[in-house]
This record gives structure tokens, sequence and C-alpha cells, in this order.
């Protein structure tokens, strides 16, 4: 009997000025659009993840502040599961001489109508499922998180 185990990601909706930071990544040869996201790592809380993995992609320093949601997505084509835990926040700084992942291409402000004229490029259907959660007004305090232990 195989063993479920979905893939627990992070992201980051980043909004200023009713534009959002997106960032152009390769995934499997090809340019996608996404928000800043990346994979929990062990021993770090999902917003711990969060935060590193803004920085990571974008040079950006990201306090997550409340809950988006959380979304579970199959890709099919490598037959895995992501679970996706995706926070609002504010940008508390820029480290601009900082490199980036390798994967990211560049990064975009865009705003919510661009956003959804580029769904082609998405890398999931999550992108555009928290970009419209985040602007229908959802946001859950942090504290319905639980703390981690051991």
């Amino acid at each position: 009997m195989s063993v479920w185990r979905p893939s627990v990601t992070v992201a980051a909706v980043i909004e200023r000025d009713g534009k959002f930071l997106i960032v152009e990544e390769l995934q499997d040869g090809r340019k996608v659009l996404n928000q800043p996201a990346g994979r929990l790592d062990p021993g770090e809380t999902v917003i711990e993840a969060c935060a590193r993995e803004v920085l990571e992609e974008t040079a950006h320093r990201f306090a997550p502040a409340a809950l988006v949601g959380i979304y579970r997505w199959l890709y099919q084509p490598a037959d895995t599961t992501f679970l996706r835990f995706c926070f609002s926040g504010s940008i508390t700084g820029v480290e601009a001489s900082r490199p980036l992942d390798k994967e990211i291409v560049a990064l975009h402000w865009l705003n919510a109508r661009e956003i959804r004229a580029a769904a082609a490029q998405h890398r999931s259907p999550l992108v555009q499922q928290c970009v419209d959660d985040y602007l229908a007004g959802r946001e859950f305090p942090l504290t319905v998180l639980s703390k981690s232990y051991g």
C-alpha cells in the first residue's frame, strides 16, 4: 500500500498600490507566472517558510499578516498533490543586492486584470484563486495555525 504525501507549499499575495508582486520563473522548460512561493522546509512553520520563500525569490523581506486560504491542487503530469498555504502581508524592506533563486527570470508588479489576462502563463490555477480570494477580503488570523511542536 502506498502512502499519500502531499507537497506542502506556501505562497504570498503581496499587493501595493493595486498591483501584485508576481514572479516569472522557469518550470519544465517554460516561463510561468506565480506568486512568490515554495516548499516548506523541515523544522520551519508555514509562516516562516513564506517569509523565507519571498526573500529568496524576490529579495523582499515579507511579514505575513493573515492567512488567505489553504488550497489543494493535483498536478496531474507528475501525479503530485500540492497543499498550499497562502498568506497576505506587507513588505518590510528590500535586499537589492541579494541574488534571486536560479529559477526566477523576472519580477513583475501586475494589476488584477493583467494577472487574469495572463492565465495561460499561470504556473497553476492557484495563482488566480489566491488573488481572487484576497480581493474578496478572505483573511484569517495567523492564530488559526497551530504552534509547531517537536
